[in-house]
């Protein structure tokens, strides 16, 4: 659990609260480098100071916070972002709803809002605040809107000072203060029996999460078994994730849905996080993976990128691949978004319509075989050693029908040194390029040759499939390496 520090310009700012320890002033905070409060790299300062300009005491809080690792809000980026005005005239996509409700009969088209720590006094702003605390985390913010011809749309945010809050307010924000740091301050904090948190996302609504329910269980189990506190959150918790010391992402991660926001979120508050962002950002798009795999030369099934408008695509495809060929969206998954075309006509009507909606597409030599080798690889280590056979009747571990229904081809799991050497080295060498998070190395084995398919970067590990041959030992070992991490860091 982080430490949190309240700064405000003087002690005496917090007169009508209830006394903490956590409060100081922000000379003393800026003072005093090396006292254990300040070089404690596990801290959550909250800086409430009255002004955030350019040079001011509350500018230089964040920034020399920042600067000794502490977690603080709000950053120097929140701030800078703020005051050069580039949330003015944002639109809250979806919240048009949220907004006619709270303001219905208003006769100003210009009105004022308080959010505290994304939190609103009016429950049809909740989601409003929610969403710009997430985007301009600032502890007290003052949300203006207007109406046009358009309806209401977001007009000017900025910081309130806390010191200028009303009776009513300030119980509001001592509030919102309290739960979001969950520190209780008016009575001594209990007992920890851990001594690290953290979250672990899931998508509760997602078919084919890479952690079925019972490997989420034991992930739990393994943390508690090592001092970590597992708790498992949601898409709509974005704003809690100062509350933990690191991030586990068991949601199918892609650069343009949450997961992504979730890790780099995470990261820039200092915390360990698996997916990082930037394993996301590479590992999920097959056109990168594609040039990365040739610089370095890792054996891959022969491929050629097709452009959007590019001429003679189809006779060097063909000429390069031949035909049958496979053809991939660049951010595809589980087998989603590949197809085999047979002839040039296919070719040509299949990659047509993949071009609707990507401007690059790959395509790759068909290289059947009877199952893919699945390697587990953590902190550039081989974790676990998976056969994945292909589904009955087709050439994909995955046959995706209709209505969001699938087939899936058996598996086997074996131990990670009963894998061909070929396997696991190239698996490795694949793996390091992109980083020493958690990986899944997909490929296909031809007599001594080994030729990487795909790297994921979250992979599968499901209870009863790649714990098959480890048992709890896996998720102990993916626990290990958070608590090594947050050991490392000084945590």
């Amino acid at each position: 659990m982080a430490k949190f520090l309240i700064v405000t310009e003087k002690k005496s700012d917090w007169a009508a609260y209830f006394p903490s320890e956590s409060v100081v002033s922000v000379g003393d905070y800026l003072d005093h480098r090396s006292d254990e409060e300040a070089s404690h790299s596990n801290t959550q300062v909250i800086n409430l100071c009255r002004d955030f300009s350019y040079q001011s005491l509350g500018y230089y809080c964040s920034l020399l916070a920042e600067a000794r690792g502490h977690r603080i809000l709000p950053t120097l980026r929140t701030i800078n972002e703020v005051s050069r005005k580039e949330a003015q005239w944002m639109v809250l996509n979806g919240m048009h709803e949220a907004l006619d409700l709270a303001f219905s009969g208003q006769e100003h088209d210009t009105i004022s809002q308080l959010f505290y720590f994304g939190q609103s006094t009016h429950p049809a702003l909740q989601k409003v605040a929610r969403q710009l605390f997430e985007q301009y985390p600032l502890p007290v913010m003052q949300v203006t809107f207007r109406h046009n011809r358009h309806g209401w749309q977001l007009l000017s945010i900025a910081p309130f000072p806390f010191q200028s809050l009303e009776n009513g307010q300030q119980d509001s924000f001592a509030d919102a203060l309290e739960r979001f740091s969950r520190k209780i301050w008016r009575q001594p904090a209990p007992h920890r029996r851990y001594r690290y948190d953290l979250a672990l996302l899931i998508d509760r609504e997602e078919h084919m999460p890479p952690s079925n329910l019972m490997a989420i269980k034991r992930f739990i189990r393994a943390g508690q078994k090592l001092g970590i506190r597992v708790e498992i959150i949601d898409r709509d918790q974005l704003a809690r994730l100062g509350e933990f010391d690191a991030l586990f992402i068991r949601a199918t991660t892609n650069i343009d849905n949450y997961t992504y926001t979730f890790a780099r979120r995470a990261e820039k508050l200092g915390l360990v996080v698996i997916d990082d962002p930037g394993s996301i950002m590479y590992c999920t798009n097959k056109v990168y993976l594609s040039e990365l795999l040739e610089k370095h030369k890792v054996p891959t099934p022969k491929t050629r990128v097709i452009r959007a408008g590019e001429k003679g695509w189809v006779e060097k495809t063909v000429a390069t691949l031949g035909l049958p060929c496979v053809l991939k969206l660049p951010d595809g998954s589980f087998s989603r978004g590949v197809h085999k075309v047979e002839s040039v006509e296919e070719l040509e009507q299949k990659a047509g319509e993949m071009l609707a909606s990507s401007a690059l597409i790959l395509a790759q030599e068909f290289m059947y075989t009877e199952f893919d080798w699945r390697i587990g690889v953590l902190n550039r280590q081989p974790l676990f050693a998976c056969k994945y056979y292909m589904s009955r009747g087709h050439w994909q571990i995955y046959q995706h029908k209709e209505g969001g229904q699938f087939n899936a081809g058996g598996w086997e799991t074996l131990d990670v040194m009963a894998a061909p050497r070929c396997v696991r080295e190239t698996a490795l060498k694949a793996a390091n390029l992109i980083g020493d998070g958690l990986y899944g190395v997909d490929i296909k084995q031809k007599g001594n040759r080994a030729y990487v398919i795909e790297i994921n970067d979250n992979p599968n590990i499901d209870r009863g499939i790649e714990d098959h041959f480890m048992g709890d030992l896996i998720y102990e070992r993916v626990m290990a390496e958070f608590l090594r991490r947050l050991q490392q860091r000084g945590l």
